[in-house]
Formats: C-alpha cells, structure tokens, sequence
C-alpha cells in the first residue's frame, strides 16, 4: 500500500509497542523491512511468533521480541535489557479501549485499565529510555494518539482523557528533551482496520455517539497507512518536526 525506503533505518535500535497486531505490527515491519533493529513487544505471546516467523523466517530481518503488559513493570525492563546500549527509537503503539462510558457511567476498573496501558506504559517506557537517548544526544519518540485526542465525541471518557494526556505527554517531552536532541511526536489515528476491541456497552453513548459516527467517520484506513507516517516521524525525514500531533484520519479532524 505504501512504497518503504530501502535503508532509512539501518544501524538503529526501535522499540516497538502493541507490535502484535494492526498498527504495531505494520509499523515493526516496516521498521525490519526498511533495515532496523526492531525490539517488539505484545501482551499475545502468538502474535509475536507470527510476526517473528514472517519477518525473520521469511526475511532473515533483526527482529527480537518480548511478550508482555506494557503497564507492568517487568515488561519495560525486559525491553530494555533486550535493546541493550542503544535506542535510537520508540513507537508507544499498543493501546485499549473503553466501551465508550460516558462520565456518569465509567467504573473506576475501566478508568484504571485505560490508563495504565494508554498512559502509564507509555510514560514508564519513555521514562526508561530517554537516558540511552540523551547520552547518544539523539532519538525520536512517536506515541499514537487519536482522533479522540482532538475532541470529545469519538469515545468514551476514559479513553478520551488518555489520549488527550498522551499528546500532552508527547509535548512535554517534546519541550524538556529537545535541546538534547530527543524529538517527540504522536500520530492521531480516526477509524483504523485493527483488532483493537470497542464494544459500546452503554445504551445513552450509542444514542449519543452512535449518529455522529455514521456521517463523519471517513472511510476506515489500513494499519499500513499509519504506520507510514510513525515511520516518518522516527526517522530523520522529519528532523524538523518536534512536539507535534499529526492526525492521520482521512481529514475526520477538519469535520
């Protein structure tokens, strides 16, 4: 769908999140094909396999994978003992919904969850390596966002304010680490083919999100597409680009 660049990322070392399925997976391949070291990991132990059995077995790509929780503390040590000295990139793709609550209907279980896997993760694992970044005085960082980072009406509460915190967080470390040469991006994706789960179990949000989603969702984008644009956010193609929240949504945002 999207044509790769032979090399843009030879030498590195990218971490990949959520690298399982839909989006992380098309971004890790990417990344493997277009010549780096991909660190991937997934809460599915399977769906690593198969990634690992299709871009090293098919391709004889560098790709080493660990299976777990990005919200668990465990699983961003395993990565980074997995990177080693060097992290040139990290993709914080993996991510979770929440039934599309609205306020006066999410649990506190729900919130929790949402937000330990949509922000937590995310920061924890930024958190780890930035210093591996700061010492080589450079590195890029992408989290996906969402269109539901832009407005309130394209999910649930919970999922809503994480994402909205994650492109806060995107710019925070986009302000603090960029003289040291770190850039931080997020990508806000509308309607993608993944196997995300997003059920609507509130009868008030269907009423309520249900007719808005009918008329201004545009067509529904390939995992391929965003992670045409992640990619371009963690090479040096967009070395100017810092702090800046790229909706990849087939024009929803101007709705």
């Amino acid at each position: 769908m999207t044509d790769t660049t032979a090399g843009r990322f030879t030498g590195t070392t990218i971490i990949v999140t959520g690298a399982g399925s839909g989006i992380g997976r098309a971004t890790a391949a990417r990344i493997a094909n277009e010549g780096g070291r991909v660190i991937a990991t997934d809460v599915v132990a399977e769906r690593l396999e198969a990634l690992r059995g299709d871009l090293v077995g098919r391709d004889g790509l560098d790709v080493e994978t660990v299976v777990g929780d990005v919200a668990a503390a465990e699983t961003i040590d395993a990565l980074i003992a997995a990177a080693g000295e060097r992290v040139d990139g990290l993709a914080n793709v993996a991510g979770i919904m929440d039934a599309f609550l609205p306020p006066s209907e999410v649990d506190d279980a729900t919130w929790d969850r949402v937000f330990s896997v949509n922000v937590t993760g995310p920061m924890r694992l930024t958190r780890a390596v930035l210093p591996l970044m700061i010492a080589a005085g450079r590195g890029s960082v992408v989290n996906v966002a969402s269109e539901a980072a832009l407005r309130g009406s394209a999910a649930g509460a919970a999922y809503t304010a994480s994402k909205h915190a994650i492109a806060g967080f995107t710019k925070s470390v986009a302000f603090f680490h960029g003289p040291q040469g770190i850039r931080a991006n997020a990508v806000a994706p509308g309607a993608v083919a993944t196997n995300i789960e997003a059920p609507m179990r509130s009868e008030y949000a269907a009423g309520r999100v249900g007719p808005i989603m009918q008329v201004a969702i545009p067509p529904v984008a390939q995992p391929e597409q965003l992670a045409a644009a992640i990619t371009w956010l963690l090479s040096d193609d967009s070395a100017n680009v810092n702090g800046a929240v790229l909706p990849s949504d087939g024009g929803w945002s101007v709705v």
